[in-house]
């Protein structure tokens, strides 16, 4: 177990306009065709930029399901140390973290695409590259903070979380707020194996800041008392979907396909209440 890097800072100016994306999944394809709906142009030292000087903050689970984790990894290192972009912890994102670490980890749903990407990495660019990369990401991953402050003109106005958060952790660190923010609000893990979610956003009762999260694939962005889910499940089939800030629209690109080799989904499975 190595050295934990420093967390980077949970504050985001979005006094020039801030585009949050839900996760990813190893779409990077999409991803690139989101950039362009955007906006994002690429600079010349390589870093897509907006023209306007937007920032892109990604609700994490950059990784794994899909087919290009290695190329999300190498686009986040790139562009938060430009200072373009940033990007929060998440469940796939921590766990894939702590195996590049050296924990011992069991990778499942979608994670082992990782590693096997590693090892293709590692057998057409070598062993010195491959290591390099590797303790990039882990870097990448491990100094990601659990949640973003959004504010504009100093007024806190929306925060970026993977799964969810309370209301009275905003801008703490604990490991109850860390495992909030990865995992959501869990209440044991039911018959299939699969964890029972508790509905936080639906208990929630203020209405600002504006909370953006994913993790939870719903096949259309929810908005629920000052939350909004965007989600949509790009690695199952669905979209990817990013909401731009302070203009609050909503602009999404269709999956080419359902990567994850399931047709039982979260998309499929999803019933509106």
């Amino acid at each position: 177990m190595r050295h934990k890097p420093q967390t980077r800072s949970k504050v985001l100016s979005a006094d020039n306009g801030v585009d949050f994306v839900g996760d990813v999944h190893g779409c990077y394809d999409e991803f690139m065709e989101l950039l362009k709906r955007l906006g994002y142009e690429r600079s010349q030292e390589g870093t897509f930029r907006h023209p306007q000087g937007r920032k892109l903050l990604s609700l994490g689970d950059i990784t794994s399901r899909g087919p290009h984790s290695i190329k999300m990894l190498q686009f986040f290192i790139q562009h938060i140390a430009a200072g373009v972009a940033e990007m929060v912890d998440s469940n796939h994102g921590w766990k894939v973290a702590r195996w590049l670490d050296g924990r011992p980890v069991t990778l499942a749903h979608g994670d082992e695409k990782v590693e096997e990407e590693f090892r293709v990495y590692q057998q057409e660019f070598g062993p010195k590259k491959a290591s390099l990369l590797r303790e990039q990401s882990r870097r990448l991953l491990f100094s990601s903070p659990s949640h973003m402050m959004v504010k504009k003109n100093d007024k806190l106005v929306a925060v970026a979380v993977h799964a969810g958060i309370k209301d009275d952790y905003i801008g703490l660190e604990s490991p109850a707020v860390h495992t909030f923010c990865r995992y959501g609000d869990v209440a044991g893990t039911g018959p299939d194996g699969r964890p029972i979610r508790r509905e936080w956003a639906k208990e929630r009762r203020g209405y600002e800041p504006l909370i953006v999260w994913g993790h939870d694939p719903r096949p259309e962005p929810e908005r629920q008392n000052g939350t909004l889910n965007i989600d949509q499940g790009c690695v199952f089939g669905g979209k990817l979907t990013a909401y731009r800030y302070p203009e609050d629209e909503l602009v999404s690109v269709p999956a080419k396909e359902n990567y994850s080799g399931l047709s039982d989904t979260p998309l499929t499975r999803y019933t509106a209440d």
